[in-house]
């Protein structure tokens, strides 16, 4: 899974470095599919959570996680967080994205270095993708039944 190795890049830095790190990384988020950006958002896709606008979609396709986030870029620190979500678990399986600890931001050693305001917004883009998944796999369940 290719959010350990980014887990390890970020566990080698100091706290200071790992903001950097984020902001550089914030460039990785890859942009929305073109179906998604010829309507405005659904208001669904918004994470509540966050005081920045971002928008998340989470698929399954033949088992594998997809995920896609839109984040303004005048945002690069809430971006780059978002952007280690999407292009670490992407095409992984639902096991393994329900498997995220519910406080990345402690697992990731950013509680120091980041505000209140930003871990509150990262604990909601956690918590949607595992509910957004979990209800994904009821639904296939419900459908072999």
């Amino acid at each position: 899974m290719r959010l350990n190795e980014l887990t390890a890049e970020l566990d080698e830095l100091e706290p200071d470095e790992k903001l950097q790190w984020l902001v550089e990384f914030a460039k990785e988020l890859p942009p929305v599919s073109a179906d998604k950006l010829a309507e405005p958002f659904p208001e669904v896709c918004r994470i509540q959570e966050c005081q920045t606008p971002v928008h998340l979609w989470v698929t399954l396709n033949a088992g594998h996680v997809l995920l896609e986030a839109d984040v303004p870029a005048k945002s690069p620190t809430v971006r780059g967080l978002v952007a280690l979500l999407v292009c670490g678990m992407q095409g992984t399986t639902v096991p393994e994205c329900l498997n995220l600890p519910d406080d990345m931001v402690a697992h990731l050693g950013l509680a120091s270095v980041l505000g209140m305001t930003r871990q509150q917004g990262f604990r909601g883009v956690v918590a949607r993708i595992k509910r957004e998944l979990q209800t994904a796999q009821n639904d296939v369940k419900q459908k072999e039944s």
